[in-house]
């Protein structure tokens, strides 16, 4: 089930995406949004006689934690080569604030104080419950669906700061969607699907989650070991080889392989966005 946050123009909804989806993420022309009667993380799956075509709403972040998104560094061994870093001996987490998500067509904005600013393609997991000390083995009892996730980064500002809050914190550094796929079990992506970043059409990131250094449910048990989920929270696990920059005027597609695809244009922060 793919689950969806739309609009109409009026207030956000939320909604089941039906229709099949091709392996490069992209949904049949005859999908239509089913409207739901609230947040399914709260009141369930509780349909509503409303439906769209899925062309005519737009599509909004599928979900937006009320408490936090949790990154996942170097999680890809490939990734971490390539910027001179040595493995981690167990997940490297960092926090971004849930100021960052945005969601499908959203501006990634460019802030002044980079000039290096980076696309990072990734699976996210969206915990469906409060938990705490989860087992590994009994991850999938908390973990709500997947979605995909851009983990914009300021690299320049990552190497001068050491830490990685300014760098992944800005408003809008943390794009997911389009939907949440609720269908889909853990031991998929350890048997490997395709992660894929283009770049104005060019393919710059392709690798498989079964590269992945830990898996889905050794990282809910790790994050859940030292701070409480709740339900909403995004868990981001790594990107794959191949990130690199981004500027003004590009527009960066991020698709997983089952679930779906991404895109956002970037652009320059105006003065009207700043109040």
């Amino acid at each position: 089930m793919r689950i969806c946050r739309f609009s109409t123009g009026e207030e956000p909804r939320f909604g089941v995406v039906t229709g099949e989806v091709d392996d490069y993420g992209q949904p049949a022309e005859d999908s239509v949004v089913v409207a739901l009667a609230g947040d399914p993380l709260y009141v369930g799956i509780k349909v509503v006689e409303e439906e769209h075509r899925l062309g005519d709403v737009r599509l909004l972040a599928p979900i937006i934690p009320r408490s936090k998104v949790v990154g996942i560094g170097r999680n890809y061994a490939a990734h971490a080569a390539e910027l001179g870093h040595d493995l981690p001996e167990e997940p490297l987490m960092f926090l971004k604030p849930n100021t960052t998500v945005v969601g499908p067509g959203d501006p990634i904005f460019y802030p002044p104080q980079t000039s290096d600013l980076h696309y990072e393609g990734e699976l996210a997991v969206v915990i469906g419950r409060i938990c705490r000390d989860v087992p590994a083995e009994q991850a999938t009892d908390v973990i709500f669906g997947y979605t995909v996730a851009n983990d914009v980064t300021a690299r320049d500002l990552q190497r001068s700061d050491v830490q990685f809050t300014r760098a992944k914190g800005f408003d809008s550094f943390c794009p997911i969607g389009p939907w949440i796929e609720t269908d889909l079990d853990p031991q998929a992506f350890i048997d490997g699907r395709q992660v894929q970043t283009h770049l104005n059409g060019d393919l710059v990131q392709d690798g498989s989650t079964a590269d992945m250094i830990f898996d889905v449910p050794t990282l809910v048990a790790h994050v859940s070991s030292v701070m409480t989920l709740l339900p909403g929270d995004v868990i981001l696990t790594g990107t794959p080889e191949g990130v690199g920059p981004m500027e003004v005027g590009d527009e960066v597609e991020i698709s997983v392989a089952g679930i779906g695809a991404l895109t956002n244009p970037v652009a320059r922060r105006s003065s009207d966005q700043r109040s």
